[in-house]
């Protein structure tokens, strides 16, 4: 079971909201039947498509991956940690919130009993694109409830204008929807529990409404001080390598590479990593083997892979995202950067 980069093949997700277009990431995803609000780049049922576990889901590898592969802290007993996803949205999502772990645990056993932290990255966004994230001061379970009653449950929470680049922090307990014209990369803990409260009154292609979970809803959401929002990251540049740091938590780490030339990194033996691979292309190297990535691939990273480099044909930008014991391996990593403490409580989140 040498351990070697691998590659995962995505699973495109029909939503009502979605969009007949996947271009250009997937240029050969236009003119769709149906359309597509969601491609799963780390879900249960994404295959493998290269590597030792060619064929096999993620779910299935995963529960079979030793510490060479996993890392030494992951626990392979229970889901894979990390969803991943690339997000299309035509349409306004519904008004909606995720629970975190603890009550996931207690009412969602059924559904994998796992909370939804997540966070958005804009790949590309139209002019005026905007997530909202959060409810306003002074909003109430009352007030909101009256709200949701009325229709007018977006006008409580707080609009926040995305450009391609930018990044969001969406902790569970946090109301939030995602405006059309972006198209985002989510990572987020692997839970798809979603408590809608407003949908606009759509309907699905049955003519049914989605069904809506107010109750829920209003028992997971944050009333108090807001902690989600836009990320402001620090960036430190090597010349041909720039690598932005965005958010770390329990749950992950995200930071952003863009790199011009070879560059050369090593894995941590305590777990895995994932590259996400917006635009360009290139080889991963290890030892002998020289793989070729490209745009809108995701590539496994196992724990003991040691060193590797990352040699680009054409100018790369990628997501790197881990499980990270954010004490130990982000915020040393941040000290390596010369990233000043003040700044770490912009992107390092309890």
């Amino acid at each position: 079971m040498k351990p070697v980069p691998a590659r995962i093949e995505p699973q495109f997700v029909p939503r009502i909201w979605g969009a007949r277009t996947l271009a250009p990431l997937f240029p050969d995803k236009t003119n769709l039947p149906e359309p597509i609000g969601e491609v799963w780049l780390t879900g249960n049922e994404c295959r493998f498509a290269s590597g030792p576990y060619a064929g096999r889901t993620m779910a299935d590898a995963w529960r079979a991956m030793p510490p060479e592969w996993a890392g030494t802290r992951m626990n392979t007993g229970t889901a894979f940690p990390l969803l991943v996803k690339f997000l299309f949205p035509e349409q306004i999502l519904s008004v909606q919130v995720h629970p975190d772990d603890t009550y996931a645990r207690e009412h969602e056993a059924t559904q994998g009993g796992i909370g939804k932290t997540e966070m958005w990255y804009a790949i590309e966004a139209c002019e005026g694109a905007e997530v909202l994230v959060g409810l306003k001061p002074g909003t109430t379970p009352e007030s909101f409830r009256r709200a949701i009653a009325e229709g007018t449950a977006e006008n409580c929470l707080r609009r926040i204008p995305l450009h391609a680049g930018e990044a969001v922090y969406v902790p569970a307990g946090t109301m939030h929807t995602i405006g059309p014209g972006l198209v985002l990369c989510e990572i987020q803990e692997n839970s798809d529990i979603t408590y809608r409260v407003y949908d606009y009154n759509r309907k699905d292609a049955a003519g049914k409404a989605r069904p809506l979970h107010i109750e829920k809803a209003l028992a997971v959401t944050n009333f108090g001080a807001q902690s989600g929002g836009k990320l402001a990251p620090c960036a430190t540049d090597h010349g041909t390598l720039t690598e932005t740091y965005f958010a770390a938590c329990r749950y992950f780490a995200s930071e952003r590479w863009d790199l011009s030339a070879r560059v050369g990194a090593v894995t941590s033996r305590e777990r895995f990593e994932l590259l996400i691979f917006l635009e360009g292309s290139g080889q991963i190297e290890c030892g002998h083997e020289r793989l070729e990535y490209g745009a809108a691939q995701v590539w496994l990273l196992p724990a003991t892979l040691g060193a590797y480099q990352l040699s680009p044909d054409k100018n790369t930008s990628l997501l790197r995202t881990y499980v990270p014991d954010i004490l130990r391996d982000f915020v040393a990593r941040l000290q390596e950067q010369r990233v000043g403490e003040d700044q770490w409580s912009r992107i390092v989140f309890p």
